[in-house]
Formats: structure tokens, C-alpha cells, sequence
């Protein structure tokens, strides 16, 4: 459908354009269509221009309630289309839509840089920022004007006019790279299927990975044969069990060579291109690199600080990996093997040696992660933890059938927000697991307008003979991703740009990660880890076993994921543009820094979709930064007792409800009373 089509939509046929008539205010998927978008974005680009030209044409002196408080409000109906938009492009996308995210990409670049590059806007915002010492604002209204002034010199507003029709160009050219990059890359994670017909091939996998397979070829009719995909819960399985090495080899690089095969879905001239273009806007902007660019509202404030940090972690942790590796191998000579192990054979052979050290198979311990038993804990947690509930409302209208929708209830029955999760894969969907709002937090003349949030993970499906039954990885996904909604749910800021999880990379972790700590403690496993069949409570042995094997590959999965950190850094720190060849440059670079090959990137660089397509480039380094804040901040309710209100409430007070209305630093402090120490983090992983 064309463009002029698109916008010939009348508008009173358009759900975006009236208030929403539902249940708190939730979006109405059911009427929402395809041709409502753009003329909903359109009028909302329109909208938001003339409401700029207020500002501007206003003749008394700028103050902060006629300048920075309307720009902050100012936009309300493309926020209102672009949350829906941009989430069913990751949740719930199509061929149509990602055409039509190509369309906008460019309208949209050029809009923002309409009004960050505004000339009398920015000089309204100047005088306003440089008498903020005799305005008398609150602490909130002090950071928000700070942040707008920031953000208009960091968006270009401060160049010449020549200097500002470049960063134009480049806004426009990485808009499109880098939705390209996340396009391909869905498409390859769709593509893929090793399809088996031979009973042999199966051996080792186990029960829950064959039925698996089996329901996915059913879908695909393809009847009695098994399909395995390169989405985790099928990935990891044949990985970790497949007895076939050269069916582990073949599912390996099917998986690592994504978007790097010489075809029209490969990454690596968008990875040239994102990586030249932010070199040039960063020191068109008057950085040293796109790191420093990035970084400079950070906790940490520039790349050399983030180099240190991870050098500091990467020396703990090469030799814990190298002494991993060795462990594998033994066990590959003791089984009369000669072979050296491959990268193919890490998940493998670790397996076997959590079972031979540990004799702990995770097979055991799925039939007690039940997907809705684990969810149940998790509300248990909460409302002990924060005192609020969550009460399925299935007549929320919904995005999509997975979908299940949740108000969010205080104590006293006053309505807190909504969520809603949705669990399992479909080709619709990319990969991973991730939170995000259909409407942030905020009030409004003394109005507080509550927050609506998602939470979308890709875990392993039911099959016809078992309910979803969650591996840990995937229970500790869950705590996680629920710490991330709870940013959103709890927050109690004026403004929405600076509620919820609106915080520096490096801390918006924090609230997701202390969360990922209650998840196999003895005390919260007895709450919701029963077996899906006896209801029998996971057994005090399981339990012992699970907490002795809790450091185990450790090394591993720290290394993968620093590598993953280190290259993103180094992408970022280059200072001049340059035709490289992004495979060599990240074969060169880990190997330099001594990744032994048995390992390799938690994310190659043909799919990094956080550095790349997502919001992270120069800053994925946030998880293990963040790492260092949880385990701190964790070994305080640890000396108080797991559930104890007045360690909880601070950290809802001081940190949840907070969002980025103050420093960060400042936050954890008035939390945890002192600066956080990295040693919990190195004990916690097994490294020192």
C-alpha cells in the first residue's frame, strides 16, 4: 500500500486519534490497522511542529514553565503511535510494517532533527539553562532542564549551519543502517532449519528438546520429522545435548555466520557504515570517538574508564576460562577421543562435567520451573518485596493471542499500571528478551497518569505432552526482564522523560539484575519451584546442588560476554573512518586480547543487534558495570533477610520510583549508604 494511500485514511476511522476509550487507557490493538500508522504520524509530526512555533514565538522571557515545560509535553500524539509502532515491529512485526519503518525512518530522523537543530528554540532553552541558579526549580525540573540543554548541544544545535546539514545526512544514513541490520537479522533467525528424519541423529537430546523439534515441524507440515531453529530454546538444547558432533558443528556455524554469508541479508557493509558514520558524528560534535560521545552522560562517564573496568574483569577472567577449557579437554582424552574441542563442543562437554562434578543435570531441574509456577513466584516476590499485585484482566485488548495482560495493584486496591507478558517465539518476533512501555510514567497538572509496560521473552513453548518448562537461564531471564518492568511500574516522577528506566545505560540494569539474585535463593525456590506433574516441592538435594554448581562455567560465560564488551569498545574508541572488513577486524582484535577459540563473542559483530539496532552501541558493557552495582546492593538484603521491608523499601524509594531525577551515583549511595565494591561481583562468579 502506498504512502498516499496510508494517509488517505479518514481520521475519525482512526484509533490514534481519539482518546482511547478502554480499560486504563491501554492502546486498542483490536482496531488498530495497518493504514493508521502513517497519518497518525504524519498529523503527530504536525502537531508537535506547531507546538515548537508556540514557544518560539512567544515574546515574554523564557522561563522554565514557557520553554522547557511545553517541549516536554509537547509531541503527545507521535508518542502515542510510535509506542505502539516500534513495539510491534519488535513483538509483532510483518513484511508491511518493516516496509513501512523504511519509509518513516527518514521522516522521523529529519523531525527530531527539525526541532534539536532549531536555532530560536535552542536560544530559548540557552538563557533559560544559563540562569537555572536564580529559577528557583525543584531538583526534578533542575534535571530535566539540564538534560534538555544537554541534549540540544549533543544533537548538533550548537554547530553552523553547514556543520548541521551534515549531521542531517548522517542521522538519516544510520536511521536506515541501522534498521537494516535489524531486519536482516530477523530474517536470518527465521530462515534456518536443520530438519532431522533419522532417530539416530536425535541421540542425546532429551525428551523436552525431541518434543520440541517435533511440534515445530508439525507447524512447518512437516510431520514426523524434527525441526531445530536457531532460536534459544531450540539452539541451546542441541548444543548442550546432541551427541552428533557434526550435527553440533553444522547448527554452530549456522548460528555464528549470521549475516555474514555473502547474500542480501549479510551485515557487514552496514557495520562499515554505522561504524564510519558515528566516528564522523562524534567528532563533527567535538568528540575524540563515538565511545566518549556516548558515554559522557554515563556513570562512566568516557571510554578510558570502561576500558579499565573491563581490563580489570578480563584479567580475572581469561585464566578461570583457560582452566574451563582444560577441564573439557581431559574429559575428551578420558572418553579415548583425540580431537582438540571446538567451540562447538564447549556446551557439550561443560554439560558432562557439571554432571561429573556436580551431579546436577539441568534436564532435572526443568519439570520444577513450570513457566506459570514460576511466574507465580515472581508476583509472590514482588508483593512481599514492594507490596503490590498483579491481577490478569483478559478483557485488555491484546497485540497478539500469546499475549496475557495484568493490572498492577497496590495493597489498598489502587491501581498501580498494566502489564503484559508474552513468552515464546514466533516468526513475528526477534530474538532475546526485553521490557518496554506503551506509556511511561508521569503527571500532569497533579494528574499521575500510570505507566504501561511489556515484558517479551523467547521461551522454550508447550508441547502436546508438557507445559512450558523453563531451563534456569530462562528463570533468571524472567526475574530479570520482571526487575526491569518494576523500573516502570514503581516509578513516581513529574516527568515522563525522565521516569522509569529513562537512566543512564550503566544503571538501568541495576533494578533488572538484583532481581536475576532472589531467583534460586532455598527461601524463593520453596515458593514456586514445584513439579509440574507430582506438585511435589523441589527436593532440599536439587537445591544443595544447584547452589555448589552456581560458579560453575563461570569463566565461560564471563568471557564470552566480556568479549562481546570489549569489541563493542573497541568499534567505538576508533578515531578515523576507515574501509575494514568487519570478520577480520573482530578475529584480529579477540584474538590480540587472548580469547582462547574455544570461545567465541556472546554476539559476532554480523548479529550484535544491541550495538548495532539497538540502543547499546558503546555501552554493553552496562550488564557487568550493573553486575557490580546488583551483587553489592544485593548483599544488603542478604545481611538484613531476603524480604525485609525497610532494605526493600529504600530500594524502591531510592531507586525504582527515581528514575533519572538525580545522578546515579547519587541514587545507590543514599541506597547502599557508601560506593559500590566490585568484590561481591568477583565472589559471586567464582573469579578472585
Amino acid at each position: 500500500m502506498s504512502a498516499m494511500t496510508l494517509s488517505s485514511a479518514p481520521k475519525n476511522d482512526n484509533p490514534f486519534f481519539k482518546e482511547y476509550k478502554t480499560p486504563f487507557g491501554v492502546p486498542p490493538f483490536d482496531q488498530i490497522k495497518l493504514e493508521h500508522y502513517m497519518p497518525a504520524f504524519e498529523e503527530g509530526m504536525k502537531q508537535q511542529e506547531k507546538e515548537i512555533s508556540a514557544i518560539i514565538t512567544k515574546k515574554s522571557q523564557p522561563t522554565f514553565q514557557s520553554v522547557i515545560e511545553p517541549l516536554e509535553r509537547s509531541g503527545s500524539l507521535l508518542k502515542k503511535v510510535s509506542s505502539v509502532f516500534y513495539n510491534m515491529m519488535s513483538a509483532n512485526t510483518n513484511s508491511e510494517l518493516q516496509k513501512l519503518a523504511q519509509e518513516l525512518s527518514p521522516k522521523m530522523s529529519k523531525h527530531g532533527d527539525d526541532i534539536v537543530m532549531n536555532k530560536q528554540l535552542f536560544d530559548k532553552i540557552k538563557i533559560v539553562y544559563d540562569n537555572k541558579d536564580n529559577a528557583k526549580l525543584t531538583k526534578e525540573q533542575f534535571k530535566l532542564l539540564e538534560k534538555t540543554y544537554k541534549n540540544f548541544v549533543r544533537s548538533g544545535a550548537a554547530l553552523n549551519s553547514e556543520q548541521q546539514k551534515r549531521l542531517r545526512e548522517i542521522n538519516q544514513e544510520l536511521s536506515l543502517a541501522s534498521l537494516s541490520f535489524g531486519q536482516n537479522i530477523l530474517a536470518e533467525n527465521n530462515s534456518y532449519k536443520l530438519i532431522l528424519d533419522k532417530k539416530e541423529d536425535l541421540a542425546g537430546l532429551p525428551q523436552s528438546a525431541i518434543d520440541g523439534a517435533a511440534e515445530t515441524a508439525k507447524e512447518l507440515n512437516m510431520h514426523g520429522k524434527w525441526v531445530f531453529t536457531l532460536q534459544n530454546p531450540s539452539w541451546i538444547p542441541f548444543m548442550t545435548y546432541s551427541d552428533v558432533r557434526e550435527l553440533r558443528e553444522k547448527m554452530y556455524w549456522a548460528y555464528a555466520k549470521r549475516g555474514s554469508n555473502g547474500d542480501d541479508k549479510d551485515n557487514q557493509n552496514n557495520i562499515k557504515k554505522i561504524v564510519n558514520l558515528r566516528i564522523e558524528k562524534a567528532q563533527l560534535l567535538g568528540y575524540k570517538h563515538h565511545a566518549d560521545y556516548v558515554l559522557e552522560e554515563s556513570m562512566a562517564k568516557n571510554g578510558d574508564n570502561v576500558q579499565r573496568f573491563l581490563n580489570e574483569l578480563w584479567a580475572f577472567t581469561n585464566p578461570v576460562a583457560e582452566r574451563e577449557k582444560n577441564t573439557l579437554q581431559e574429559l575428551v582424552y578420558r572418553e579415548g577421543k583425540e580431537f582438540v574441542i571446538e567451540p562447538w563442543d564447549w556446551r557439550y562437554y561443560a554439560e558432562k562435567v557439571r554432571i561429573e562434578q556436580y551431579s546436577l543435570n539441568e534436564e532435572e531441574l526443568r519439570p520444577y520451573f513450570r513457566l506459570e509456577s514460576v511466574r507465580n513466584g515472581i508476583f509472590q516476590l514482588v508483593e512481599k518485596l514492594f507490596g503490590i499485585n498483579f491481577v490478569e484482566n483478559n478483557k485488555l485488548p491484546k497485540y497478539h493471542p500469546d499475549a496475557t495482560s495484568y493490572e498492577v495493584k497496590k495493597k489498598d486496591g489502587s491501581h498501580v499500571g498494566v502489564m503484559y507478558m508474552d513468552f515464546h517465539p514466533r516468526a513475528s518476533k526477534r530474538g532475546g528478551a526485553w521490557m518496554s512501555s506503551y506509556r511511561e510514567q508521569y503527571k500532569v497538572n497533579g494528574k499521575n497518569v500510570t505507566p504501561i509496560v511489556t515484558i517479551v521473552c523467547n521461551f522454550s513453548k508447550p508441547t502436546s505432552e508438557t507445559p512450558s518448562l523453563l531451563t534456569v537461564d530462562e528463570v533468571e531471564t524472567f526475574f530479570h526482564e520482571f526487575g526491569h518492568a518494576l523500573h516502570g511500574l514503581l516509578s513516581d516522577c513529574e516527568y515522563e522523560s525522565l521516569s522509569g528506566t529513562s537512566v543512564p545505560r550503566d544503571f538501568v540494569e541495576l533494578p533488572s539484575q538484583i532481581m536475576e539474585n532472589w531467583a534460586l535463593e532455598p527461601e524463593v525456590l520453596a515458593t514456586y519451584a514445584y513439579h509440574y506433574k507430582t506438585g511435589e516441592i523441589i527436593p532440599n538435594e536439587l537445591v544443595e546442588k544447584l547452589q555448589r554448581a552456581n560458579k560453575f562455567n563461570q569463566g565461560f560465560i564471563t568471557a564470552e560476554y566480556l568479549a562481546a564488551a570489549l569489541l563493542d569498545l573497541k568499534y567505538h574508541t576508533l578515531t578515523s573512518k576507515s574501509e575494514f572488513e568487519p570478520n577480520k577486524f573482530e578475529d584480529e582484535y579477540l584474538k590480540s586480547i587472548g580469547l582462547i577459540p574455544q570461545i567465541i563473542s556472546r554476539y559476532r559483530s554480523t548479529y550484535f543487534n544491541h550495538i548495532f539496532s539497538g540502543g547499546y552501541s558503546a555501552g554493553y558493557y552496562s550488564y557487568i558495570w550493573s553486575g557490580v552495582l546488583d551483587s553489592d546492593a544485593f548483599e544488603a538484603f542478604k545481611e538484613k533477610g531476603l524480604y525485609d521491608y525497610e532494605t526493600a523499601e529504600s530500594f524502591k524509594k531510592n531507586i525504582l520510583e527515581r528514575g533519572g531525577t538525580e545522578d546515579p551515583g547519587e541514587l545507590y549511595k543514599k541506597f547502599r549508604g557508601r560506593e559500590p565494591l566490585i568484590d561481591p561481583l568477583l565472589r559471586k562468579r567464582g573469579l578472585q
